[in-house]
This record gives structure tokens, sequence and C-alpha cells, in this order.
């Protein structure tokens, strides 16, 4: 199983990256991927999270209007399109991947729901 970020970067305050995680090893659409992210000294969050079975959505609302999941099955490949950045969004962002029944929905509330991580890629927006 791999799970391998890309896109990460510095960025200025108001600018946009495009974070991509692309998946090999397990079967991609019995599965959720989500966004994790940790700036340091503080707890991983969850930023998002695709089903990609069904196209289902989820946003932590620090990020709801801004960021933009969405997948490309064909590729095994999930993308976060961040948009309008701020400080407060610099961080080591994760993608991680785990089982999905589309009749319980997404979530970000725990860690443990995810089975497979990837590396992480650093997204630093300066104040």
């Amino acid at each position: 199983v791999q799970l391998v970020e890309s896109g990460g970067g510095l960025v200025q305050a108001g600018g946009s990256l495009t974070l991509s995680c692309a998946a090999s090893g397990f079967p991609f659409d019995d599965y959720a991927i989500a966004w994790w992210r940790q700036a340091p000294g503080k707890e991983r969050e969850g930023v998002s999270a695709i089903g990609i079975s069904d196209g289902n959505t989820f946003y932590a609302d620090s990020v709801k209007g801004r960021f933009t999941i969405s997948s490309d099955n064909a590729k095994n490949t999930v993308y976060l399109q961040m948009d309008s950045l701020k400080p407060e969004d610099s961080g080591r962002y994760y993608c991680a991947a785990g089982s999905y029944n589309p009749r319980a929905g997404l979530g970000l509330d725990d860690e443990v729901e995810y089975d497979y991580w990837g590396q992480g890629t650093q997204v630093t927006v300066p104040s």
C-alpha cells in the first residue's frame, strides 16, 4: 500500500496550492480518502474527505468554501485544491485511506478510522 502526497510548498496569504495524493496497493473504489494536517505543537486535524465510490465530500468548518477535494478514479489520485490560503493553514498535510461505507457517511473525528497514511507534504503560508 502506498499513498504519496505532492504539491506542497510556500505560498503567500491569499494564494492557492493544489495537493495530490497518488494511491496504490488497495481497492481504491472501496475507500474514502482524507486530508489531515498538523502544525508544529498542535494535534493533527482532519481537513477534508471524499468517498471514492459516490463522490460524497466532507469539509472541516475551517476550510469550507476555500478548499475543494476531488478524485480522478482512473488515476487513483485525490486532489485538494486550496484557495484563499491563510497562515493558519500552514502545516504538514497527510492523505489517509479508510474503508468507506456510503450508508455510514464520512467523518474526520478519529484518525483510527483511516488505515493507511502517506508521509505528508509541507504547506507554509507566512504571516
